[in-house]
Order: C-alpha cells, then sequence, then structure tokens
C-alpha cells in the first residue's frame, strides 16, 4: 500500500479500503455497512489497520495458523461490530487478539514515517509480570523501542523533546530509603533491567547529541484507568463484584509488598512539567509514602462496608520469582524545580478507583 494514502482525505482512504475489499472477494461485506479484510502480509495487515484506525473505525484482528507446512499464516482483520470469533473457521488454530489502539513504530526500512502496527503488537510494556513470562520481548520493545525513537530524533528532528518513562522498579532491591535521584539502582526484574537500559540510552542521547531528553521515575500511579491484571485495579474490581453480588472471593499474590501509590493523572502533570524546562533533567515523581498491598485491600472494603478477610485469598502463582519489597520516592527536586506535588492521598486514591469499577460494574448489569 503507498505511503501517500495516509495523507489523503478519509473518501479517497474509504475508497481505497473498498477496492481492497473487492480484491479480496469480500463485496459482501459492503452491504453490511462494515469491513473485513484477510491476507497473508502482516504488513499489508498493519497498513490496512492504520486506514480503519484513520477512520475511527475499531477492529479486531484474527492471526491463524495451522500445523499443516503449507498452510501460510493469515490476518483476518474486521470491524468490533460484525466480528464472530468461529465464523466460517474450522480446524484452524485461531488467536483472538481484541482491538485495544494502534500503536506507532519507526524502525521501518525505506520510511521516514511513523507506521502503523496492530493488535497485540506494543511499543511498550509497562506490566512487570509479563517481563518473567516473556524476557526476550520485554528487552526487545523497551530497550529497542526507545533507542529507535532517540535514534530517529537525533537524525531527523534533533530539536524534538522526548520524554522517557523510567520506573522506580529499577531500585528493586533498594539501596536506601527514600530513594532519589541518586540512588543506585538494583532492579530485580528484566522489566526493571529493561527500564534501566532506557533510563541510561535517554540520558546518553541527552549528553553525546545535546537533545532534550529527559527521563521521569514514576513510582507506581494508579486511577481507574488502569488495566484490570494489575493489582489495584485488581482489587478494586474484584470489591467492585463482591459489593455486587458477582462474586465471592479475591485471589492476590504477596500482600506484604510496600508501595509509594500516587494518582496517575498528577503524574502525567509532572511528565508535562519536565518538558516545558529550559534544560533537560531526570526526576523522580511519588508521594513520599509507602502503604502494602494489604493496607490497599483494607481500604477497598472498608469502602463498601466489608471485612477483607472474609473474601481475600492468596495463590503462589501470583508471586514473583524475586520480589521489590519498599519503594519510597523522595519528590523534594521535583518539587524544587518544577514546583511539582501529588494532589491525591492514598486512601481518596483508593476510593476513586473502587467507586469507578462498582459504577461502572452496575452500568453493565
Amino acid at each position: 500500500m503507498p505511503d501517500f494514502i495516509f495523507q489523503c482525505d478519509k473518501t479517497i482512504q474509504e475508497e481505497m479500503l473498498n477496492k481492497l475489499i473487492e480484491g479480496d472477494g469480500s463485496i459482501n461485506c459492503k452491504n453490511l455497512n462494515t469491513y473485513r479484510y484477510t491476507t497473508t502480509s502482516k504488513k499489508l495487515a498493519t497498513q490496512y489497520c492504520l486506514l480503519l484506525s484513520l477512520m475511527g473505525k475499531d477492529y479486531v484482528v484474527r492471526e491463524m495458523s495451522n500445523d499443516n507446512p503449507n498452510w501460510n499464516t493469515r490476518y483476518d482483520i474486521r470491524e468490533v461490530k460484525h466480528y464472530q470469533i468461529n465464523q466460517g473457521i474450522k480446524d484452524k488454530i485461531i488467536e483472538y487478539i481484541p482491538y485495544n489502539g494502534y500503536v506507532y513504530d519507526i524502525s521501518v526500512e525505506l520510511s521516514n514515517n511513523f507506521v502503523s502496527g496492530f493488535g497485540n503488537v506494543v511499543l511498550h510494556n509497562s506490566f512487570v509480570k509479563t517481563s518473567f513470562d516473556d524476557e526476550f520481548s520485554t528487552m526487545n520493545t523497551n530497550v529497542n523501542g526507545t533507542h529507535n525513537i532517540l535514534s530517529a530524533i537525533k537524525e531527523k528532528v534533533p530539536d524534538c523533546k522526548f520524554y522517557f518513562a523510567a520506573s522506580s522498579e529499577m531500585y528493586g532491591k533498594v539501596e536506601e530509603i527514600p530513594q532519589t535521584e541518586l540512588t543506585k539502582f538494583h532492579p530485580r526484574s528484566v522489566y526493571g533491567i529493561s527500564k534501566c537500559a532506557g533510563y541510561e540510552l535517554t540520558r546518553h542521547y541527552r549528553e553525546a547529541y545535546e537533545i532534550f531528553a529527559c527521563s521521569g521515575i514514576l513510582f507506581n500511579h494508579e486511577s481507574e484507568r488502569r488495566g484490570l491484571e494489575f493489582v489495584t485495579r485488581k482489587i478494586t474490581n474484584g470489591v467492585a463484584k463482591i459489593h455486587l453480588g458477582l462474586s465471592n472471593e479475591l485471589i492476590l499474590g504477596n500482600l506484604e509488598a510496600k508501595r509509594d501509590w500516587g494518582y496517575a493523572p498528577c503524574y502525567v502533570n509532572a511528565m508535562q512539567k519536565m518538558l516545558q524546562q529550559l534544560k533537560p533533567d531526570d526526576y523522580i515523581i511519588a508521594t513520599g509514602e509507602t502503604h502494602s498491598v494489604q493496607e490497599f485491600v483494607e481500604l477497598a472494603f472498608n469502602e463498601v462496608g466489608l471485612n477483607w478477610k472474609d473474601y481475600v485469598k492468596q495463590d503462589p502463582k501470583f508471586m514473583r520469582p524475586a520480589e521489590v519489597d519498599y519503594l519510597i520516592g523522595d519528590y523534594s527536586k521535583a518539587k524544587k524545580i518544577l514546583g511539582w506535588e501529588p494532589k491525591v492521598k492514598f486512601k481518596e486514591l483508593v476510593k476513586i478507583m473502587v467507586d469507578y469499577d462498582i459504577n461502572r460494574i452496575r452500568g453493565t448489569l
């Protein structure tokens, strides 16, 4: 698909999609006012998904494979509203990939443009557990993705400002309490290691090429938009379901781990402030307080008038092979230079998340 099509108006883009559908033999889909396309080319599937995204369409991608060596992997793309997971498929292995927006990756040969990825292709992994399950993808995504962008900035837009999402997970087995910008790193996961590498790459490009590249060492920042796989949202979603009579237990891992938890919108404000400075630098963004997972659980259940001990169970499968026990950040540098302070306290954060999940689930009953 030619790159210029992505710069055209929506009328031309829609015509391009219609012609692709006709070539695919799915003319009948036009009568349903929907889009469906199948290809063995991952690149073409990616471009097709970008077109759908530019047109504001929600879609899903199925990656279909088969044990038969003569079977080529196929990518079936459809609009969400007309998707049926088993439609027309028999005796084939199907991986269902829900639409979660498209991402960008600029490590594409012969192109100075960002090119869309699709499905579960990611530029950044922010879930620590994934790094234990798939170490190599985590390193490749977090390190190479960061490096690709920094290199592109150096070559193409050296005046561009770059923000790197560093992490408190870099401290791992902490060397001092509280942690500051000068505290030695001792990561306890491949995720933490990848963040250390990205942090050092960011500093290297700032010092070597005078790029405005800064890092925000953000301690745990939560909100009602946090993914359900993260422990805080797992807790508030579980409490909401128990409160509404949809569940009777909540299974967790380590309840003793302590984290410095803040409210994500406040932290985004800190990121913006970093990018408005005259000189780039690195900052810890935190609350200066630490609370255990158990404290989070207790507060969440208190919000609905229940005793957490009646519902919470522990399962070793949710334990990390190497735990990070105690994180608490010193944000004094951010306060002094950026004029930033956290505005939402721990108890208020828990209440925001519990109330949201209760209202969200009620709306689906």
